[in-house]
C-alpha cells in the first residue's frame, strides 16, 4: 500500500488478490480438515492405481486366474474320486474291499435248481441249509491252507464244507482235497457239480466260497459269495454271510 491507501504497483503481472487474515486462527480449522481429507483421498487413489498396475503389468493377472482355475479343477477331481471310492463299499459287510479281508458280495442270489453228487447220492441245492461251498477255477493254484481255513470258519458256525468239483476242475478238487490234513478229510467233503450249475450262477475267480444262509423255505434259499480267498484273512464277512 502506498501512503495514499492505494495498492502499490505489482511488477509480476499477477492480478490483485484480496487476502483476509482472520483474527482467530481457529476459524481456519474447517478449511484445514477439508485439506487433510483431500490429501488422504488422493493417497488412497494413488495406492489403488499402483496395485492395479502391479497386477496387470506384464500379464500377471491372467496367469493368477489360470492357476486358480487349475487348482479348483484338481480339487474337484480328487473329491469326486474319494467320494466314488467311499460310496463303492457303502452297505457292504464289514471288511469288504479292504486289505486283508475277503471280498464278499452282499447281494444274495437264489441257488440254482439242480443237484450235487455227494458220496454218490444226489443232493438238491435248494434244500441245503447253512453251508459253505468251495468253488475252483481250472489251474487256480489254490492252497490247501485256504480250504482248511474256510473249513474252520464253517465248522465254528455249525455248517458243513463242500469242495465242489466240475468236469473242468475235477482233477484240481481231488488233488486239493488230498493235500488237506487228516482231520479235514472228514470235515471237507468233495461234491460233484456235473452241470457246473454253481459256477454259472456265481462268478468264480480264484478260490471262491458260496455262502448259503439258512432260509425258511426252499423258494427263498439264496447265497452270497466271496472271491480270491486266502488263508488267515478276516473271517467276519464270511460269518455274517453264513448267518444271512
Amino acid at each position: 500500500m502506498n501512503s495514499g491507501g492505494e495498492p502499490e504497483r505489482d511488477d509480476t503481472g499477477l492480478p490483485p488478490v484480496d487476502i483476509e487474515i482472520p483474527d482467530d486462527a481457529r476459524e481456519l480449522d474447517r478449511d484445514v480438515q477439508a485439506y487433510y481429507r483431500e490429501q488422504r483421498a488422493e493417497r488412497r487413489q494413488l495406492r489403488h492405481h499402483r496395485l492395479h498396475r502391479t497386477l496387470t503389468r506384464d500379464g500377471i493377472l491372467l496367469p493368477l486366474l489360470a492357476c486358480s482355475l487349475i487348482l479348483a479343477l484338481i480339487t474337484g477331481t480328487l473329491l469326486t474320486i474319494f467320494t466314488a471310492t467311499s460310496d463303492q463299499y457303502l452297505g457292504q459287510p464289514p471288511g469288504y474291499g479292504t486289505a486283508g479281508s475277503p471280498h464278499v458280495v452282499q447281494t444274495r442270489r437264489p441257488l440254482p435248481d439242480g443237484t450235487l453228487r455227494l458220496r454218490g447220492r444226489p443232493v438238491q441245492l435248494r434244500t441245503l441249509g447253512k453251508t459253505l461251498l468251495v468253488l475252483l477255477t481250472p489251474a487256480c493254484g489254490c492252497s490247501a491252507a485256504a480250504v482248511s481255513w474256510l473249513a474252520q470258519i464253517s465248522a465254528s458256525q455249525g455248517a458243513p464244507t463242500y469242495l465242489v468239483s466240475t468236469p473242468k476242475t475235477e482233477h484240481e478238487a481231488s488233488q486239493l482235497h488230498s493235500q488237506l490234513s487228516a482231520s479235514f478229510h472228514i470235515d471237507v467233503l468233495v461234491a460233484y457239480d456235473g452241470e457246473a450249475l454253481l459256477s454259472h450262477k456265481y462268478p468264480v475267480e480264484g478260490l471262491t466260497a458260496v455262502l448259503v444262509a439258512p432260509a425258511h423255505s426252499p423258494a427263498r434259499q439264496s447265497a452270497a459269495y466271496a472271491q480270491h480267498l486266502q488263508a488267515n484273512e478276516s473271517s467276519a464277512p464270511l460269518v455274517q454271510a453264513l448267518e444271512g
